[in-house]
Order: structure tokens, then sequence, then C-alpha cells
């Protein structure tokens, strides 16, 4: 999943990949267990899908050395290898995870795609 949200921060010309780079890429693998959980807590994904891509952006076309990941993504990345308790770490562990930070923009897109 770090590949695919990798992919989309080269795709968008960003040097670094962040939440909204690892949300757009969970939601573009339309995994069922993230599907299911978009379904509980009622959130389109195809608006937050459109929500995500509109806040990136594209950055100025320049070659990098390489991709830094943010510390946010980081701690995301930490909170799903607690959830996944030693087994590999799925999609849905990552989605929760980013749930649970919830202090990225990408966080913030999922609660305001969330209808009430």
């Amino acid at each position: 999943m770090l590949r695919a949200a990798e992919q989309e921060c080269r795709n968008h010309n960003h040097y670094y990949v962040g939440a909204e780079h690892l949300l757009l890429a969970l939601l573009e693998e339309h995994d069922p267990e993230v599907m299911a959980g978009l379904r509980v807590e009622r959130i389109d994904p195809s608006e937050a899908h459109a929500a995500v891509r509109g806040m990136l952006g594209t950055g100025e076309d320049r070659l990098w050395e390489g991709i830094l990941v943010t510390p946010r993504v980081r701690k995301i990345v930490s909170l799903a290898e607690t959830r996944a308790c030693g087994r590999e770490i799925e999609p849905v562990d990552l989605y929760e995870a980013m749930r649970a930070e919830g202090g990225s923009l990408a966080a913030e897109i999922l609660r305001r795609a969330a209808v009430p």
C-alpha cells in the first residue's frame, strides 16, 4: 500500500508521501474491508476520492533524489502495526490507523465526507 501511496506522490509531482497520498491509494485499492468501513461511517468513497484529488494539487516538475515519508504517515504505519498484532498489515489496518490518528487532512476529509 505504501508503494501505491508513493506512486500517487509521484503522480502529483510531490517529494513526500503524506496521509493524503495514503488515503488516495486506499480509496483506489477498493479493498472490501476498507469499503465496508466507509459504508459503516456513511462515507461516499467517490466524494472522499474527489476531495483528496482536489486538495492534493500538483507540485512543480523537478527531479528528486528520493521520496520522503512524513512523520504523520510513520505514525499511521506504527498504529497500523500495533493494530495488526504481528500479522502483515492490511489496507484496513492503515485505514483504521488513519482515522484513529485523526490529525491529518486525510482524516478531516473522511470526517467531512461522512453523511450525518
